[in-house]
């Protein structure tokens, strides 16, 4: 009999022409899903892809019985395919990472790990050395200084794309409202955080993208971020949330 680190867990890729990655990204959570969890599914969400993306998320699915496919006609940017993945997802626990093999899903063991110890409701990521551009890296600072003086949250990486969360948290806070744009993941933790949720943190390695490109830098992208930002800081402040 194996011994499992958690008995559910459900786990969801966002993707955005990621033809040439996400059937290595999912093949190696397979392998790691297997010995982690005694009951687990993944779930694919194709962004309205452009490319082959769609027609690999199916070929992934012939592969494996535990693959569900979410599909968007058309693109719905990033936050909206962190939603169709988080509230797709049907286990006590979700984790979710890029599509773009940027992460070692193995390390989810360490996430395991931390919530057992911490009794945390979310674990999240920072990165170990994150492999982009200094300017990436600064805009995010900057990103994370404006949502700390408005909101109080403080943690180390906002955005890193590596979270392990209780399924607790997805059913009891207000529904997620961003589409475009990189609020989404500060929306999550604004809200969980205000609803009294534990949050703690851990490292975790980051690698270069082999292959493909990313699109959260976009100026109309950041635009809509920051607006979306203010527009919840209104909400809470002056309106229910």
């Amino acid at each position: 009999m194996k011994n499992y680190l958690i008995d559910e867990l459900s786990v969801f890729f966002p993707c955005y022409n990621e033809e040439k990655n996400i059937e290595a990204t999912v093949d190696k959570a397979v392998k790691v899903l297997e010995k982690t969890a005694k009951k687990w599914e993944i779930i694919i969400v194709n962004d309205g892809s452009k490319d082959k993306t769609g027609d690999v998320a199916l070929k992934i699915k012939k592969k494996y019985p535990n693959i569900k496919i979410v599909t968007h006609s058309p693109n719905r940017g990033y936050g909206g395919a962190f939603k169709s993945g988080l509230y797709s997802a049907k286990y006590q626990w979700i984790s979710f990472t890029d599509s773009d093999g940027q992460f070692d899903f193995s390390e989810i063991k360490n996430f395991i790990a931390t919530q057992r110890k911490t009794k945390a409701d979310i674990v999240i990521g920072y990165y170990l050395g994150r492999k982009v551009s200094k300017a990436v890296i600064i805009s995010s600072k900057i990103w994370e200084l404006i949502v700390f003086i408005l909101f109080g949250l403080k943690v180390k990486d906002i955005d890193c794309g590596f979270k392990f969360i209780s399924k607790k948290v997805v059913d009891s806070i207000p529904k997620l409202e961003a589409e475009r744009g990189a609020f989404i993941s500060s929306e999550f933790l604004i809200k969980a955080k205000k609803a009294g949720f534990k949050i703690v943190e851990i490292g975790v390695h980051h690698y270069p993208r082999t292959e493909g490109q990313a699109t959260g830098r976009q100026l109309k992208v950041i635009l809509k971020s920051f607006s979306d930002l203010f527009r919840l800081w209104f909400k809470i402040n002056f309106t229910r949330v």
